[in-house]
């Protein structure tokens, strides 16, 4: 019977870890690696960009069953375009409207797992009080030990497009285009 303990400890111990694997892991978005992007074309001819500067959220991955969950929050009051009064008027009623929308939000329950890479992440979008899907695909994505924290960091970049208008946001259509890129670069810490 004694010779019988080691091998019950190496597959109890064994249980555990697979059991351990099989959990779903929260990661939370880490504020100094985790920004909003976006840009529209300006007259046909140039490209406006602005960003978010404060994002946060998190995400839960369970790469056993190759789904995850997101919930993001973007601080609309934090746009910056490096052009002051470009970044006043985006700020007023007109477009983010940011005295009475001081948030937008992007929540999803889906997320198109292929392996260990998350390949899109599907949820819904509100801006302004107007919620619309959105579908954030990857552009590149990978984890790895942080050397800093010492713990999993995942992260990667994404994009979307949505139209402008679909959430209200009508000013000086159509001479800059209603179609926006969104892109969302992201790391997020293992909790």
């Amino acid at each position: 019977m004694d010779s019988m303990k080691p091998l019950a400890a190496c597959l109890l111990s064994s249980t555990l870890t697979s059991a351990a694997l099989a959990e779903p892991v929260t990661y939370t978005f880490e504020p100094t690696h985790t920004n909003v992007t976006w840009e529209v074309v300006h007259f046909g001819t140039s490209t406006l960009r602005g960003r978010f500067e404060r994002v946060e959220g998190q995400a839960v991955i369970d790469r056993q069953e190759h789904k995850g969950s997101v919930s993001l929050q973007v601080d609309t009051r934090t746009i910056n375009t490096t052009v002051p009064v470009f970044t006043a008027m985006l700020k007023k009623k007109d477009f983010f409207d940011i005295e009475q929308y001081a948030a937008a939000y992007f929540v999803a329950e889906r997320m198109d797992i292929d392996g260990d890479k998350v390949k899109a992440v599907r949820g819904e979008f509100t801006l302004k009080g107007v919620s619309q899907p959105l579908t954030l695909t990857a552009t590149r994505f990978n984890c790895y030990l942080n050397p800093l924290f010492q713990r999993e960091v995942c992260g990667g970049d994404f994009e979307a497009k949505l139209l402008r208008s679909s959430f209200g946001i009508t000013h000086s259509l159509p001479f800059v285009a209603d179609e926006v890129t969104l892109k969302l670069q992201v790391e997020a810490i293992k909790q």
